[in-house]
């Protein structure tokens, strides 16, 4: 779609599977956040259900739940124009509530049994200053994900793990703004119009994770996760209108295209790779985790309405959209501590990279490569009952784009700043 909104960025960015950057949550329970999400061949808590569901099995033969609230503060992000400075802005600040929840059955036989409910992706991007509102007024997205899970030891060393993974998407896309319509060979702009969406979209999709982990020795655990690619079968409504500014051959307020109806479209979740080491020296306990996500699956995007666009005012609205995105990969190493039987400390660091090309890089989704750092302390308050805080700090990189997307310029001081707060019942 030339020049406004992508909608894909809003409803691809979800789930777990992502490893970009962009609008993923990987951080769904306390030790997650702690550890910068360097929390897979060490995953031993009712979390493990959605981390590692291989890891179900070496956990106490007891139920297990964790409750955690997750607060979110996304910086508002400055954009520096190298062409012309009226066009310069920032996004608005946007802060979120997360809620999660975990829970591991008691051992049936060589068999347990998981089940997680998360909020994988989302978030917002607003802005309010003419030229990015053009592109991009609100960007909304949110993910949820039901996660079944089960787990079989195939013997003291050796488990495997599955899962299905149930995943609504809701969002909300628009964008408000001039566009020239007639310019001349002396590069002179006789008419303006007014190109506006308003557009919202739901799905229900699914998928499966796999998960295998090995304890070669005794301290020592290897693990790998695998998630499917799951095609988002959006649909919703469009809003859609081109309207006349200035212009010496309609007066203003001239209705050059309208559209009101369903609108479509498919977009490729890809499938991620996930490979974890993690080994015990006493109390202490060290996981480093090698991800891959497969985002050049995301190739194009194209949307379906229930009337032919193409050869009309419209027609900016049903084009096929080059994407291109890439593979990426994201380094994690956590450090977890058992500092005495009542309290562990634990931390974190991550380079997570980004799958966008500046080609396609956009004020909805103005992302770029980025560096994480985390920290928790969780408590025991008896034998069947913890409580948890921990705090993540995501650092983005200054990004510098020129494209033929509307952007020639840099985004800076994008960030965001993550507190879980958890409690964990044994039953």
């Amino acid at each position: 779609m030339k020049n406004y909104a992508k909608v894909a960025a809003l409803l691809g960015l979800s789930a777990a599977t992502l490893s970009a950057s962009g609008f993923r949550i990987p951080e769904q329970s306390l030790n997650s956040t702690a550890l910068s999400a360097a929390y897979v061949a060490n995953s031993n808590g009712a979390d493990a259900s959605y981390y590692n569901p291989a890891n179900m099995v070496w956990n106490d033969d007891v139920s297990e739940m964790e409750i955690a609230m997750t607060y979110i503060n996304l910086t508002s992000v400055d954009y520096a124009d190298n062409a012309d400075s009226t066009r310069n802005g920032d996004s608005k600040v946007e802060n979120f509530y997360v809620p999660t929840f975990h829970y591991v059955s008691p051992a049936i036989g060589d068999w347990r049994f998981g089940l997680s409910l998360v909020a994988p992706g989302g978030l917002s991007k607003r802005w309010d200053e003419p030229f990015a509102k053009t592109f991009s007024e609100e960007f909304s997205l949110t993910i949820l994900e039901l996660n079944p899970t089960a787990a079989y030891k195939v013997n003291d060393k050796f488990s495997i793990g599955f899962g299905l993974r149930g995943v609504y998407t809701d969002g909300i896309v628009k964008s408000d703004g001039a566009a020239p319509a007639d310019l001349n060979a002396d590069g002179t702009i006789d008419s303006s119009v007014n190109v506006k969406r308003d557009m919202s979209g739901d799905s229900i999709d699914f998928g499966y994770n796999l998960a295998l982990s090995y304890k070669p020795i005794e301290n020592l655990t290897l693990s790998t996760t695998y998630r499917s690619k799951v095609d988002l079968t959006v649909e919703g409504n469009a809003k859609l209108s081109n309207v006349v500014i200035a212009s010496p051959f309609a007066p203003a307020g001239t209705v050059l295209g309208a559209y009101q109806g369903s609108a479509s479209v498919t977009i490729p979740l890809p499938a991620s790779l996930s490979l974890a080491v993690a080994y015990n020296f006493s109390r202490t306990t060290v996981e480093f985790v090698y991800e891959r996500t497969y985002w050049s699956s995301y190739k194009n995007l194209d949307f379906n309405y229930d009337s032919d666009l193409t050869g009309g005012a419209l027609a900016t609205f049903d084009e096929v959209k080059d994407k291109s995105w890439k593979d990426v990969n994201a380094y994690r190493i956590g450090v977890t501590h058992q500092l005495n039987d009542d309290i562990k400390l634990m931390a974190g660091f991550a380079i997570d990279n980004n799958p966008a090309p500046d080609s396609t890089l956009g004020f909805e989704l103005p992302d770029s490569d980025a560096k994480l750092y985390s920290a928790g302390i969780e408590y025991k308050l008896n034998s069947d009952m913890k409580i948890g805080l921990a705090y993540l700090y995501d650092d983005k990189e200054s990004r510098s784009v020129t494209n033929t997307g509307g952007v020639n310029g840099t985004f800076t001081n994008s960030s965001a700043h993550l507190v879980t707060a958890s409690f964990k019942y044994k039953f």
